[in-house]
């Protein structure tokens, strides 16, 4: 399928299951397409989605093999409120696999080394697992994103992902709070 083809597709899929967006934003760097960032909400319960659209027009390939097409993925962030910082910062994310060969899966920790919004107190964020509040296409995952403070991205360095999620499970975390508490690591 053609790269730009797929894009119309990704965003119409994501058009369908969460309405219209009611914002957005375009971030390019040099020698990488554009990526989208939609905004979508806030809903009824404050919820704001923001979503890229096309990261997925190239395969993820960490590899120098040409030969080897990895998957192809956007990411997602659901988060109460408005914080449309995040967009330049998500477009970075989205634009990593072509910039920095990067291949990003489930699991994956991501440091911005910035927060993630203006004023925000996450400067990382977990890949979560796709198929979830939006999902799949045949040929695209859709990768939600889950904001991670300093100590809780170093401590899943050392521990691993599903430790973190099983922390952030048992203490109850609402991980679309932007003024959430850090979880207690100790």
């Amino acid at each position: 399928m053609d790269p730009d083809e797929l894009t119309v597709l990704v965003e119409a899929h994501l058009v369908s299951t969460l309405g219209h967006d009611s914002g957005r934003a375009s971030v390019s760097f040099l020698g990488t397409d554009r990526i989208d960032v939609l905004r979508f909400g806030p809903d009824d319960d404050g919820l704001v989605r923001y979503a890229t659209v096309g990261m997925s027009r190239t395969p993820m390939s960490g590899s120098s093999d040409l030969l080897t097409e990895g998957p192809r993925a956007e990411l997602l962030l659901s988060v109460r409120g408005t914080h449309d910082t995040v967009l330049r910062r998500l477009g970075a994310l989205a634009a990593s696999p072509a910039v920095e060969g990067l291949v990003i899966t489930p699991g994956a920790g991501l440091d911005l080394g910035e927060p993630l919004w203006d004023g925000g107190r996450f400067s990382a964020v977990l890949v979560g697992q796709p198929g979830g509040l939006v999902p799949d296409l045949e040929q695209v995952q859709f990768l939600p994103l889950l904001p991670m403070a300093a100590n809780e991205a170093a401590w899943k360095r050392v521990h691993g992902a599903t430790a973190l999620e099983e922390r952030w499970l048992a203490q109850g975390t609402d991980l679309r709070d932007p003024q959430r508490a850090e979880v207690d690591l100790a």
